[in-house]
């Protein structure tokens, strides 16, 4: 429906994430007119809003969004809060038309085969759509949670921030991923912590001892992006692990848990004892805290266009492209073409590969429409 609000362009990005920012980049070289909506009030806010102590899986070198090196030296893991001000200052030197503090409400298709967007007061009427808000937007918290005693304190680790959350005495981590054992390894050194769950392996190699040698972490790049890809047998067993949460242990693996003094169950937390969390085994543990590292649930309820997600919640077709709807498409899926498409070094790739298809629609619909490349 058209009102006084509308706007009219070719593409609208919902997201100003490395994704989002990294296909900005490439509609931009390619003279394709878009606008991106972030629900933050300044780009980066994702990054700035982790715990304290996070730091990225892989070193400033790799961690550039196209066109634009990461300011760092080589072998610095950047934290969260630098990785949000260099996206920041990435959206500002290519000067991307950014509305922060938007938030996309809902997208449906217009009889003519576009997209209206509806963003509070705002309509907005786009050719394509690049939904580019992630994957980690809702907590997936299990239900036995509701049983715990109230004197427990409990946080999903999107909540946590530092060991100052938490009260006194004992904490267990419920989950053995990438935020649950980063967590729990920093709990340890003020507390004693448990934590619960099964590690889906771990990688090869260790990727944050890569300052000795470039070529430890070639390899993992080379691994990453190349070899665990939807293009080999390899690739394709992982990916739907890697999408239901089960990413093997990056930075801290077993060894480090282990010299952390973590105490470690494989067994899950399942119930409820006493008001105290009871794992698989039936063992009861006596903490005063729960850590719910327990990942997060595709959350795309803002698309109405049907068919486009597939029985495990999330957008079915190529590498992004939505078969359910022409002109439809996603960024930040897990393992979207690679295990890399998680790490702000396979946002390029992904993005480019997206906005390749956008490029192609554009032409197939505008026989005339010439596409230039854009100065950075």
């Amino acid at each position: 429906m058209t009102n006084e609000y509308e706007t009219r362009t070719g593409t609208v990005i919902i997201g100003a994430g490395q994704t989002g920012l990294a296909a900005a980049y490439h509609l931009a070289k390619r003279g394709l007119p878009f606008l991106i909506l972030d629900a933050d009030e300044r780009v980066g806010d994702h990054w700035r809003n982790h715990w304290d102590s996070l730091r990225l899986f892989s070193p400033a070198k790799v961690d550039g969004l196209p066109g634009m090196a990461f300011p760092a030296s080589p072998f610095h893991f950047p934290s969260g809060r630098e990785m949000g001000g260099y996206l920041e200052a990435y959206a500002h030197r290519f000067g991307f038309p950014i509305e922060s503090a938007t938030t996309v409400e809902h997208v449906s298709l217009a009889e003519d085969g576009s997209f209206e967007i509806a963003a509070g007061s705002r309509r907005i009427r786009a050719d394509q759509v690049i939904v580019a808000t992630g994957a980690f937007r809702e907590p997936r918290v299990p239900a036995i949670a509701d049983s715990l005693d109230a004197s427990i304190r409990q946080l999903h680790s999107t909540e946590y921030r530092n060991p100052s959350q938490l009260r006194d005495g004992p904490v267990l981590v419920v989950g053995l991923s990438h935020s649950g054992a980063d967590i729990a390894v920093e709990l340890s050194q003020t507390r004693p912590t448990y934590l619960s769950g099964t590690a889906a392996g771990q990688f090869p190699i260790n990727v944050t001892d890569t300052k000795r040698s470039l070529l430890g972490w070639l390899v993992v790049r080379f691994l990453a992006t190349r070899v665990f890809t939807l293009g080999t047998p390899m690739g394709r067993r992982m990916a739907p692990h890697i999408r239901k949460g089960g990413a093997p242990l990056l930075r801290v693996r077993s060894g480090d848990l282990q010299a952390a003094g973590v105490i470690r169950y494989d067994a899950r937390t399942t119930g409820v004892a006493d008001g105290k969390p009871m794992l698989a085994d039936g063992r009861v543990l006596d903490v005063a805290n729960v850590i719910w590292a327990t990942g997060f649930r595709p959350d795309y309820g803002l698309i109405d266009v049907p068919g486009f997600v597939g029985e495990d919640g999330w957008p079915v077709g190529p590498r992004g492209v939505s078969t359910a709807a022409a002109g439809l498409y996603f960024l930040g899926i897990p393992f979207q073409w690679a295990f890399g498409s998680m790490n702000v070094f396979g946002a390029g790739r992904d993005a480019r590969f997206v906005v390749d298809r956008i490029a192609e629609r554009v032409t197939e619909r505008h026989p005339k429409a010439v596409l230039g490349t854009v100065p950075a």
